[in-house]
């Protein structure tokens, strides 16, 4: 197993089974947990965007024990360890949170545009084919302080690039037609890697049109894309020696996945068209969720897998063997709370115990 702690989302029964975020040790022994009540963080804001089933997705853990989330399409936040909220956003951003080299953070957003307004549908008539109503999801830079530096538009970036065909396969003209779920920016340190591309690229995940894409935040140009290998994907990461690594959640139509062998980790190398399965390998346990879900590619070269709606965490091997899992309490005989996220840490118990708020 990989040195650290783990982050988890999820509901939480000492919360009353709301929303949260709590870090784990090896042995699953809570170290330090946030409450995120939307009607706190949000206080003092207009609620037209709080939803009932509000849920964390996105987090960024600071060495101090501040973390900036998303409560998913309410806005982003930052809290410190005792939960005392620095700042707040109603903006609509969701999914997630991507720490960038110079210290900001790319988090994915949304703009509704509906037919009430005669300037939304003049807006969206920019986009051929599509109409109100209409989610335009956004790529958003932010500062760690909470200001908003950059917008761009996933549909224009695709109109843009004559990448609106994929739209057309969806076959959705209205309501949330991309359904953006990752930005990863490609580091300095391994820019050399990706022959077709640069340090600060950012890889984009595209739920609905089954899209991977590569793209300069600057130009707005689109370097690569690809869908063929994957079936409404979440999470791709730039894994070094050329590779972007996804987790494929290869839905399809059964309830564990029987039709099509259930979710995978798959990588694919851009400038050789090379594709690789990770997990599962051959004799490897299979896994499933038909929607959510993340990766994280882990020091020791293990992957840390989130089986978003089986309410489990994972880590294996490359060769397939499971070294460490988490399962969640479930709510009742039937039902078990999803978990949205997991995400580990190099941080020690000590470290942790030094935060203002942490148990004793």
């Amino acid at each position: 197993m990989a040195d650290g702690v783990t982050l988890l989302t999820s509901y939480w029964p000492d919360f009353d089974w709301r929303a949260g975020i709590r870090l784990v040790d090896a042995a699953g022994v809570t170290l330090h947990a946030w409450k995120t009540d939307s009607a706190e963080v949000f206080a003092g804001h207009s609620a037209e965007n709080l939803q009932q089933d509000e849920y964390v997705h996105g987090t960024y853990l600071f060495p101090n024990g501040d973390v900036i989330f998303n409560i998913e399409m309410r806005g982003v936040a930052r809290i410190d360890a005792c939960g005392t909220v620095k700042w707040a956003l109603p903006n609509r951003s969701h999914h997630s949170i991507a720490l960038t080299e110079d210290g900001n953070f790319w988090i994915a957003g949304v703009e509704g545009h509906f037919a009430e307004t005669a300037e939304d549908r003049a807006y969206v008539r920019q986009f051929t084919g599509l109409k109100t109503p209409l989610y335009e999801d956004l790529l958003r830079k932010i500062s760690p302080d909470g200001e908003v530096l950059q917008e761009i538009s996933v549909l224009k970036t695709l109109y843009d690039n004559d990448l609106q065909r994929y739209l057309a396969k969806h076959n959705h003209r209205s309501g949330d037609v991309t359904h953006l779920n990752d930005i990863e920016p490609l580091p300095a340190a391994i820019a050399a890697q990706y022959p077709l591309f640069e340090a600060g690229d950012l890889v984009v995940s595209l739920k609905f049109t089954h899209l991977v894409l590569v793209m300069d935040p600057e130009t707005g140009k689109v370097k690569w894309h690809t869908s063929d290998p994957i079936i409404e994907q979440h999470d791709p990461d730039f894994t070094g020696d050329g590779w972007i690594t996804i987790f494929d959640n290869n839905s399809d139509f059964s309830a564990r996945g029987q039709m099509l062998g259930g979710s995978r980790i798959i990588s694919v190398r851009p400038h050789t068209g090379e594709t690789e399965q990770w997990y599962p390998v051959e004799g490897a346990r299979p896994f499933y969720t038909f929607a959510g879900g993340k990766w994280q590619h882990l020091d020791n070269g293990n992957m840390l897998i989130t089986e978003a709606r089986a309410g489990r965490v994972f880590e294996a091997t490359r060769e397939g063997e499971i070294v460490w899992e988490w399962i969640h309490t479930p709510y009742d005989d039937e039902l078990i709370p999803e978990v949205l996220e997991a995400t580990r840490y190099a941080f020690t118990p000590a470290q942790i115990a030094e935060w203002d708020c942490s148990p004793d």
